[in-house]
């Protein structure tokens, strides 16, 4: 790897700081998730949706079920993946313990941002200590608790943010500019799996389709639910016209 003017060896390890103030290991980390499938999600009346683009590499021969990009993690909370995928399983895993541990200590489910503060903290342990790398992946976690409907997404860094629609992974530009333009408050359950999947549309490369996107809500008094495959399509063929085709790749 060609060093770049100004980065010396400030990237050989998570604890150095370069001179202008950036740890280049997690913005390394960031671009994994640039590089992952593209997420999204979005907050509705009684619930969330959550969509991933599965990209099965061969889907003749490939399980799709051993593909997920989304994840139960509690009764009320889902999450979906996007970057290195076994960094994603840990960050899962370390989820559900947090959420199971929750409810036999207090006897009540987890509060979607705490779980979410939980999961942020230990990634940014794996920023400030050496011997160890970021994890490159970002979750975008939905669920819902007493406080209402809640969408967050996390960094490689450890940082959250919360929002009524968002898109990480691959080619999110084009997914968010459509929830700029389209997402209104109020949406009802249809309506808002009718816009992510035209918002991920949008930030296929060209040729790509909405045949291997993985689709599920998180909604009050029913929790977790995926949809099927052919309801996914009753959904996509409800879609406006798509426009001129988004530029920029992904791996």
């Amino acid at each position: 790897m060609e060093m770049q003017p100004g980065q010396m060896a400030y990237d050989r390890a998570i604890t150095v700081f370069s001179p202008d103030g950036r740890l280049f290991q997690v913005e390394y980390a960031r671009e994994a998730v640039r590089r992952g499938a593209t997420t999204a999600g979005v907050v509705y009346q009684n619930g969330v949706v959550l969509i991933a683009d599965r990209r099965i590499p061969n889907p003749k021969l490939a399980e799709p079920s051993s593909l997920e990009k989304i994840h139960q993690i509690d009764e009320n909370i889902a999450c979906a993946t996007a970057g290195l995928v076994a960094d994603a399983r840990v960050l899962v895993d370390y989820a559900r313990l947090s959420a199971q541990v929750n409810r036999v200590t207090y006897a009540e489910p987890m509060t979607v941002e705490l779980l979410v503060r939980r999961i942020c903290d230990y990634k940014q342990q794996y920023t400030q200590f050496g011997g160890v790398r970021p994890f490159g992946t970002a979750l975008l976690v939905g669920g819902y608790d007493d406080g209402g409907i809640h969408l967050f997404e996390t960094e490689p860094s450890g940082s959250l943010t919360s929002f009524r629609a968002a898109s990480t992974g691959g080619n999110k530009g084009p997914v968010m500019e459509v929830f700029e333009q389209k997402f209104k408050p109020g949406l009802d359950r249809d309506g808002a799996i009718v816009l992510a999947l035209e918002a991920l549309r949008a930030g296929l490369e060209e040729g790509g389709s909405l045949n291997q996107v993985e689709v599920c809500t998180v909604e009050r008094e029913k929790g977790m639910t995926r949809l099927a495959a052919d309801e996914i399509q009753k959904f996509v063929a409800r879609l406006p016209a798509a426009g001129p085709p988004a530029r920029g790749s992904r791996s």
